[in-house]
């Protein structure tokens, strides 16, 4: 960890995980903008898979004493992982049925059943929980006024719940050093998030425009949390928390039904047993205590890591995945990286690599990917992303490594 602070330039100090020479300089920009905000709280942290995001870098870690920043979140609030692990040995994926093998049976009834990309259900899916909590929320919203543009977005997601989404989402069946199953999922709070953020961030830029808000830039609009405005980012936000962990429990749920039925059905394996079952989030916003004080911790890519609790790390397709168990380590807000994190833009990485390359990547890896759509994929290829391994060495003190886990089958929306 190294320490960038200028007083001329900075309110607080900025402290950064991972190699100086490696983090481009937007990255260092952006959170050095963030440093100089005058709510900013005691420091900014970088972790190890950071990088250049809108307005804060993804992998970074910003507290506020009395203001939250919709963009220091972003707009897939929620998005995170699911893990669970299994005494299933991973050498069942390779029985052969009539048609194919283990894997490929499992992965294409996974993919019939989840709706991948911008796919969605074509009826709502029926949650309890979530209903008694929209009622709640859509009364509650009503009586303020402020966000009920917002309110039919609670209906439509609904069709969402049970589905992956795009981009770095993915659904993964892994396997550990011992050759037993782990299952993983990568998803948020598909479009009710982005619609939360999209409207309390405009909401944010008019406000600050309207205050003369010397903010290095709009991306880094705020709202006063004893605000109307600011309160009511923070109840949609929680509301987004929950969807995204209710979507991550229905896949999960289904995705275990899939594969515990596919290996009683093909194979002599019944004592199917669980002893892990994690969910963490990623892009958030919460109220804790640190050095004293109770502040809003943004996490934008970062997972909290408490002395003791487990999380997840996950690494780029073909690649590996970590278990952690955290160490609670103060100066990054007991937090650590949320995966590898990019070291290539989207666009850079289309223009870079090859279709045939990645696929013949992933044969050496012995990885399956399955995806309705193999040109929409090529920006995830492992070499766009920081070598996983590097980013847990250079989180030693942040996280202590429990389960390695490498990816054997791989579905992308």
């Amino acid at each position: 960890m190294f320490v960038i602070y200028s007083k001329e330039k900075q309110n607080i100090p900025l402290k950064v995980w991972g190699k100086k020479e490696e983090i481009e300089d937007e990255c260092i920009s952006q959170a050095i903008n963030l440093t100089d905000l005058p709510f900013a709280f005691h420091h900014v942290a970088l972790m190890p898979d950071c990088h250049p995001g809108f307005g804060m870098p993804i992998g970074g870690v910003f507290a506020s004493k009395d203001c939250v920043i919709p963009y220091a979140v972003g707009n897939d609030i929620g998005c995170g992982m699911r893990f669970i692990h299994t005494n299933i040995p991973t050498s069942l994926l390779q029985v052969k049925t009539p048609n194919e093998n283990l894997a490929q049976i499992i992965a294409g009834d996974i993919i019939r059943n989840i709706p991948l990309g911008f796919n969605h259900h074509k009826e709502p899916q029926i949650d309890r929980r979530l209903e008694s909590c929209y009622y709640d929320f859509n009364e509650s919203m009503r009586r303020d006024g402020l966000g009920v543009e917002l309110l039919p977005e609670l209906e439509k997601s609904f069709y969402q719940l049970g589905t992956l989404g795009s981009g770095n989402h993915f659904i993964e069946l892994q396997k550990d050093e011992e050759d037993n199953l782990g299952i993983m999922v990568h998803s948020g709070s598909r479009n009710l998030g982005y619609r939360i953020c999209e409207y309390f961030h405009g909401i944010a830029k008019e406000l600050n425009r309207k205050w003369y808000s010397s903010i290095p830039t709009e991306e880094l609009a705020f709202l006063p949390i004893n605000s109307k405005e600011g309160s009511l980012y923070i109840k949609w936000a929680d509301l987004a928390l929950t969807f995204a962990h209710f979507n991550r429990e229905l896949m999960m749920k289904r995705i275990k039904n899939i594969v515990f039925n596919m290996v009683k059905k093909y194979t002599d394996f019944n004592c199917i047993k669980t002893d892990i079952d994690i969910d963490v989030h990623h892009n958030y916003v919460k109220l804790e205590n640190h050095f004293n004080e109770n502040v809003w911790v943004h996490r934008k890519g970062a997972i909290q890591t408490r002395k003791g609790v487990l999380g997840i790390v996950p690494g780029a397709m073909g690649s590996y995945s970590y278990i952690v168990e955290g160490l609670g380590n103060p100066n990054s807000f007991c937090s650590c990286s949320h995966g590898a994190g990019r070291k290539m833009g989207r666009k850079e990485a289309e223009r870079t690599f090859e279709l045939k390359a990645m696929f013949e990547d992933l044969k050496k890896q012995n990885t399956l990917l399955f995806t309705p759509n193999k040109n929409a994929v090529l920006d995830e290829v492992r070499w766009a992303y920081k070598d996983i391994e590097e980013v847990m060495e250079e989180s030693k003190n942040l996280v202590l490594p429990v389960m390695k886990l490498k990816g054997l089958v791989v579905i992308k929306g």
